[in-house]
């Protein structure tokens, strides 16, 4: 009870600084110059990353607003450093039909994070009926919806809208917010704009919005369901993408010693012969987080394809299985040794 009563308290108080820190409406940030189609104003940088979190099929729109006349400095494996003033703009969205995009979408959330002086602040914007506006939400919803998928089979979801206390979770860091997606290598793909398609890096770079990108020629990152590269690599990036936000050291899963960044070379830290930590159920009466050559006994398998709330990883953000990306990592699974 004491808990309970502990977490309220801060709720109310990160509530309370939100509202005088933030705008009630999505409108009022004037982000957009036509808000339910998603075209940004000027100096409102739309961008893509190469392997995007799954989130139970929603398309991403993504943008970054800096200050006038500011950049960005490059990291490689680490978040760009952007600054004091920036927003991180993530609008998630489902597509009346995904066989023909021109039919539209329906928008759901925008997220944005927001660099103060303080450091980074989550927010969350739930859209209405209309389309016309999105509305400033602090304890979360869960929207319930459908769209027409690729087979042209009618997919019903219950769309969750995280609180501000599950952004935390995700987005901590040594018990800090910070952001995740616009990192070097997740950046460092090809983008449409109005302008052609262009490397978002060199756009970046060109249009001086990035400063201290490398001289010499960055590799391209890996993408996850790209047959043209291996299935560790195309394991491994999903695994970084959509695990190793809590999964790294200071993390919200730091303590696990489960480690899932690409970075990660030790077998073990990778979960390999891994015993669980305090994993419950959720081991499902399993031994090791990976056995070698054994998907069917490896925990980290049986918690992916999982729906159970009290089972599931990612434990936020999916209430749907992700079916193209479990038999991949079933096969890197298999291939290990």
């Amino acid at each position: 009870m004491k808990t309970l009563f502990k977490i309220l308290i801060v709720f109310f108080l990160s509530s309370n600084s939100l509202r005088a820190e933030t705008f009630a409406l999505l409108s009022e940030y004037n982000f957009f110059q036509n808000i339910k189609g998603q075209v940004p104003n000027k100096g409102v940088i739309p961008y893509h990353i190469a392997n995007p979190l799954f989130s139970d099929y929603t398309y991403k729109f993504r943008f970054v607003s800096m200050p006038d006349g500011s950049v960005a400095s490059y990291n490689h494996d680490q978040i760009f450093d952007f600054p004091i003033g920036t927003t991180i703009i993530k609008t998630f969205a489902y597509p009346v039909d995904d066989r023909n995009l021109k039919k539209g979408f329906q928008l759901l959330e925008t997220r944005l994070l927001i660099h103060k002086k303080e450091g980074w602040i989550p927010v969350s914007y739930i859209w209405n009926d209309n389309q016309t506006d999105a509305e400033r939400e602090f304890i979360g919803k869960t929207i319930e919806t459908s769209w027409v998928d690729k087979n042209g089979v009618s997919q019903n979801v219950r769309y969750r809208v995280p609180n501000i206390n599950q952004c935390k979770s995700c987005h901590q860091l040594n018990k800090v917010i910070k952001p995740i997606g616009p990192k070097g290598r997740n950046m460092n793909v090809d983008f449409l704009y109005e302008e052609g398609k262009k490397n978002q890096l060199e756009y970046w770079e060109f249009n001086e919005l990035l400063t201290n990108l490398p001289k010499k020629k960055i590799s391209k990152p890996a993408i996850w369901d790209n047959e043209l590269f291996s299935v560790p690599e195309r394991a491994r990036a999903y695994l970084d993408s959509n695990c190793a936000h809590c999964h790294r050291k200071g993390g919200s899963a730091g303590n696990s010693g489960f480690y899932l960044s690409l970075e990660q070379a030790d077998g073990v830290a990778l979960g390999i012969r891994k015993r669980p930590v305090a994993a419950g159920r959720g081991s499902g009466g399993m031994a090791y987080v990976i056995e070698p050559g054994k998907p069917e006994d490896s925990i980290l398998l049986y918690r992916m394809a999982s729906t159970d709330p009290g089972i599931m990883m990612p434990e936020l953000s999916r209430s749907l299985n992700h079916k193209e990306a479990l038999p991949l990592i079933y096969d890197w699974i298999k291939e290990i040794e």
